[in-house]
């Protein structure tokens, strides 16, 4: 583990502070457009549906992201290991500034149809599929092996400084018209392509993959499949965050059940990442140094306990302060998984096994809209969100046994040879 009295500083290397910059102009260009999106399709159907019917509307928008990225993910994950990193992310952030820009044309052409909205929601995630993958294996090639922990929860930072300040900014410029807000998104990530170019060299060369493609894709599934502790760690997040997301129905929480409007909706959407940010501030001084395995899983289970009382409640004050406990837990959680692929992992096959990891977060968010919708659908918005948080208690409890492996990681440094 790094000694922060020795150890230097990862935003004292050049390459990490743009690195990280990058990171934020982009992340709150996608939550601006995660916001601005399921707000334009909730509220268009609610001109003609109830709450159940236009919560399902939010689910399909989450299929028409997931879809693409199930596709695209076993070659994203081979083109980081295989390609410059920095290029692959920065061909990606083009592609979501171009979708977005589509969209727009679209619309001061008058064409507004819903089909519109699930297109572009499906050649962003496209793109954003090849994002993921590279930026996350990129930042340890930036710094040494001994701060790398330091920079993950900097990283962490930075992804949940966007989180907090993009729905805001979506919330509000919404006000103005949906294609101010769409504007926005597109703004932000062309500055964070300029940023990426800024980033230099990696400190460490990347060491690349050769072979015929298909045999590189399996192995990177082969290792993932192989390795129990990898393996437990990130299907902890898929199931717990498919079934426990509460974020997907917040355009049904606040026009509906909070009565606070899309500027609302930002604050619900930032809540979480006021949270996150928080505690990862924490943790790129203090990581986490023992008891890891318990504590990731500790974290998914107050995970779920803060997403049943969010469900439950009415009150803005009490709803806004759940998210932000529920998503500390997320980061603490987020925190240890990361760490514990890239420390496993070797760099030949962080792409591959970063682009693995990446799908069970997409199936966890994207897949998790569509299951939210789908029960909000049945049994109403409050119900599909108390049911979820359920869930992911159980599902801690579960993993903790299924994967007695996690439970007794103690340490980072006890994993790096599995």
């Amino acid at each position: 583990m790094a000694d922060p009295t020795r150890d230097p500083h990862p935003l004292s290397i050049p390459a990490y502070r743009w690195f990280w910059l990058a990171r934020i102009l982009a992340v709150l260009g996608q939550s601006n457009f995660v916001v601005v999106l399921g707000w334009a399709v909730y509220d268009a159907a609610r001109a003609s549906l109830d709450m159940r019917g236009a919560s399902l509307r939010i689910g399909l928008i989450g299929l028409a992201q997931f879809l693409p990225v199930l596709l695209l993910n076993p070659v994203a994950g081979l083109a980081a290991d295989r390609f410059d990193r920095r290029q692959v992310v920065r061909l990606s952030l083009l592609g979501q500034v171009l979708s977005v820009l589509a969209l727009m044309v679209a619309g001061l052409s008058g064409v507004h149809a819903p089909w519109l909205f699930y297109a572009t929601a499906g050649v962003f995630a496209s793109a954003r599929a090849f994002y993921m993958p590279a930026m996350n294996a990129l930042a340890p090639a930036l710094v040494p092996i001994e701060v790398l922990p330091r920079a993950i929860a900097l990283s962490a930072v930075g992804g949940r400084i966007g989180g907090i300040m993009g729905p805001v900014i979506g919330g509000y410029a919404y006000g103005l018209g949906g294609l101010w807000a769409f504007g926005v998104t597109a703004v932000l990530i062309a500055l964070s392509i300029g940023t990426q170019m800024m980033i230099g060299p990696p400190l460490n060369p990347m060491a690349r993959t050769g072979g015929h493609p298909i045999a590189r894709i399996a192995e990177g599934l082969r290792y993932v499949a192989h390795t129990r502790i990898l393996l437990g760690a990130i299907s902890l997040d898929l199931f717990a965050v498919l079934f426990g997301g509460a974020t997907a129905l917040l355009p049904a929480y606040a026009r509906d059940i909070l009565h606070v409007g899309p500027a609302g909706l930002g604050l619900l959407r930032s809540a979480t990442s006021v949270g996150a940010v928080g505690t990862a501030l924490w943790l790129s001084t203090r990581p986490i140094g023992e008891g890891v395995g318990v504590k990731m899983l500790g974290a998914v289970g107050l995970f779920g306990v803060a997403t049943v009382v969010f469900g439950l409640s009415s009150w803005l004050w009490l709803s806004l302060a759940m998210l932000a406990l529920l998503g500390a837990a997320d980061m603490i959680s987020v925190f240890v998984r990361q760490t514990m692929v890239q420390v496993v992992t070797p760099d030949a096959m962080r792409g591959r096994v970063g682009a693995t990891s990446s799908l069970f977060i997409t199936a966890s968010n994207e897949l998790g809209e569509m299951e939210s919708g789908l029960v909000a659908a049945m049994i109403g918005p409050v119900g599909s969100v108390v049911f979820g948080g359920i869930v992911a208690v159980a599902i801690a409890g579960a993993w903790g046994w299924i994967f007695p492996e996690l439970r007794r990681v103690h340490r980072f440094e006890d994993i790096g040879g599995a």
